[in-house]
């Protein structure tokens, strides 16, 4: 026994150093946002704007004596006097009740050039309806709902992409084969067989991934399938081999990114990783193992094929971030299961970090692991001062806190890259000077100051804002620019760099970015840039 002792104890000091010696650090932000966010997305005022659904009883945010929704159809409160939406303060970390009308579960959405969200879809009122917010930095901005303009097709389960003319497709959904547009064109939906070429019995095409090419089209993922898609003339222009290891999609649960564009745009370069098991949505298994396989497509290349690797874990509902330095960080999710309520187990606490420049074998690092799961509606965000904000999970009906296994969740954390560590802070550049605006192949200064003398080139990346929902952010995209060496500017440890902005909507779609200037890996805090 004493053995077994002393065997215990040494375990107990192995996993606690372990666990201190991984990199990565966590914050909580706010303990009670009022909502469990099921999409989030970060604002140009360093502002997150968070979503629940209604019809899903009060909250824990009340709204603003008198604002109350009256809403007949509601299955749960006819006048609704709480809070599905929340606008949250990075400055201070206060939340702000916002008041949303009709329906938005599994909706999606998207920012439009002038910085503001639109969102679309939804469940039962909110199936074509089509809502704006637009940012302020006070408290005088909110959901606006339109009332002379609708979707041509009910939109659950849809993904959004801004287009190269600043125009935004709408894509799929559950029983919609079809593709339509805001500002809408002629107010009707464009068939889309891949959709119903891709629907097995679990309905494994919802939210499909999709992601918009430096050569004008779109790549689309569903299921286990993909193809390049012209959404000018509606053609399928290439289809890229089938992906192993399963469906990948809603309820499956994978995630997916493009990697960082760069050089003369010529390569676009995909990731797909991790899913259920098939069959653990239909038999609502929750111990059914994910798997952890990854594929990664060259999709421009004239003979594309997948190159697979394997995550440390198997992962469902992971969400796929891209860092400032082009490291992507998967985060969230379960071991076991598949997506929705109370259908997943084992959550995967550890973060891990995907470096796509390494060797294969070499490319995974295991973070830091958190303490709070984040299962299904959790959401992933990187925020301009290059943490990464993380919100959400289980919003159930009624919200639900002490009779399920993984109960409702309103704490917002943030979590902070090995970038952002202590010993690498003489190394973290700062942008002193950087133009609000530029234009398509401009040629433009940045000044940015560092406490050591720099070595090699610093980057200055552009990363999107993404509208961030079901283990995939609509819309996200890091582009780096083309730089000049950094030429001393004073003596202070400043510099000042030469950048050449994205030469197209087709790299870089017009709106507002997050500009970083990124110093031996490691991001300033961004500038909002606006790029047309």
């Amino acid at each position: 026994m004493e053995n077994l002792s002393y065997f215990l104890f040494l375990l107990f000091l192995f996993a606690t150093h372990a666990r201190a010696d991984l990199p990565g650090t966590w914050e909580l932000l706010v303990p009670d946002a009022g909502i469990a966010s099921m999409h989030t997305a970060v604002t140009r005022f360093n502002t997150v704007v968070l979503l629940d659904r209604t019809n899903i009883g009060p909250s824990r945010k009340l709204l603003p004596k008198g604002h109350c929704r009256s809403d007949k159809n509601d299955a749960v409160l006819k006048l609704d006097c709480y809070a599905h939406s929340v606008h949250l303060d990075l400055a201070t970390n206060q939340i702000r009740p916002l008041k949303i009308l009709t329906d938005t579960w599994c909706s999606s959405g998207q920012f439009l050039p002038d910085g503001t969200l639109l969102q679309t879809g939804g469940d039962l009122d909110g199936l074509k309806k089509i809502r704006k917010f637009s940012p302020c930095d006070d408290a005088s901005c909110d959901w606006e709902e339109l009332n002379d303009v609708v979707l041509a097709e009910g939109r659950w389960y849809a993904t959004n992409q801004i287009l190269p003319d600043g125009s935004v497709i709408i894509i799929g959904g559950r029983g919609s084969n079809t593709v339509e547009f805001f500002p809408p064109k002629q107010n009707v939906a464009v068939s889309f067989p891949f959709f119903s070429e891709t629907e097995d019995t679990q309905m494994d095409n919802l939210y499909p991934y999709v992601h918009l090419l430096p050569n004008g089209h779109l790549f689309v993922f569903a299921n286990t399938r993909s193809v390049m898609y012209d959404f000018n003339r509606h053609v399928i222009v290439k289809e890229y081999p089938k992906l192993q290891g399963g469906p990948r999609n809603y309820p499956s649960a994978g995630s997916s990114a493009m990697l960082a564009l760069e050089g003369d745009y010529s390569k676009a370069e995909i990731v797909v990783c991790g899913g259920a098991q098939y069959g653990a949505f239909l038999m609502r298994s929750t111990d059914t193992p994910a798997h952890g396989s990854c594929g990664r497509i060259l999709a421009m290349e004239e003979k594309p094929r997948w190159v697979m690797e394997d995550m440390p874990f198997g992962r469902i509902m992971g969400d796929m971030v891209m860092l400032p330095n082009g490291d992507v960080l998967i985060i969230n999710g379960a071991m076991s299961g598949t997506q929705g309520f109370e259908m997943a187990s084992d959550p995967c606490l550890n973060p891990v970090l995907y470096r796509p420049a390494q060797p294969v074998g070499l490319r995974f690092m295991v973070l830091n692991p958190g303490t709070v799961p984040r299962m299904y509606h959790a959401t992933a965000n990187l925020l301009p001062d290059a943490r990464v904000l993380l919100a959400g999970s289980n919003p159930h009906v009624l919200y639900r806190f002490n009779d399920v296994e993984f109960p409702t969740e309103l704490r917002v954390e943030a979590f902070s890259p090995e970038y952002l560590s202590a010993d690498r802070a003489n190394l973290r550049p700062v942008i002193e000077e950087v133009p609000q605006t530029v234009r398509f192949g401009g040629k433009f200064d940045v000044v940015v100051s560092v406490a050591l003398p720099v070595v090699g080139i610093v980057e200055v990346n552009l990363a999107s804002a993404p509208f961030a929902t079901h283990s995939f952010s609509q819309g996200q995209r890091l582009v780096k620019l083309t730089v000049s060496s950094a030429v001393p500017d004073g003596s202070d440890g400043r510099y000042r760099i030469g950048v050449t902005a994205p030469p197209s909507g087709a790299v870089a779609p017009p709106g507002y970015y997050m500009a970083f200037a990124v110093n031996q890996g490691v991001p300033s805090i961004a500038k909002w840039i606006h790029v047309s």
